[in-house]
C-alpha cells in the first residue's frame, strides 16, 4: 500500500483507564482502525496532563491509581479518515477529537510485512 499527497491526520486524547466494551479505549480504537482498514495508528502515553475537568492527571507512587493522559494518532487518506470520525463519535464519550489537513511524505510497506 502507498500513501502520498493530501490526508487527514486525526488526534484522540482520552484517558489511560477510559473503556470500551472491557478493552482500554485507546486499545479498542487501535483494533476498530485495523479492522477498517486505515493506514496505522500509534498511541502515546503522556506524563501528565489535564483536560476539560481541569484535574491533573499524572502518575503518582502516592496515588493509588492514575488516569494518565493517552494520544491516538491516525494519518490516512481523507475518506477513510472521514467515514472513521463516526466510529470514533461513538467511542469517545469524554476526551477530544482533533483533525487536521496534511500532506503524506512517504507511506510505503511490504506486503509481507502484513498480518
Amino acid at each position: 500500500m502507498r500513501i502520498q499527497g493530501k490526508a487527514k491526520h486525526v488526534c484522540i486524547y482520552v484517558g489511560k483507564s477510559d473503556q470500551w466494551h472491557g478493552l482500554p479505549l485507546y486499545e479498542a480504537i487501535v483494533q476498530k482502525a485495523k479492522q477498517e482498514g486505515l493506514a496505522g495508528a500509534t498511541v502515546v502515553e503522556g506524563i501528565e496532563g489535564y483536560g476539560a475537568n481541569s484535574l491533573i492527571h499524572h502518575e503518582s507512587a502516592l496515588a493509588l491509581s492514575s488516569d494518565r493522559p493517552v494520544r491516538i494518532e491516525i494519518t490516512d487518506i481523507a475518506e477513510r479518515v472521514d467515514i472513521f470520525l463516526q466510529t470514533l463519535e461513538e467511542m469517545v464519550t469524554e476526551g477530544l477529537i482533533t483533525l487536521q489537513s496534511c500532506e503524506v511524505v512517504k507511506y510505503v510497506h511490504s506486503p509481507s510485512a502484513s498480518s
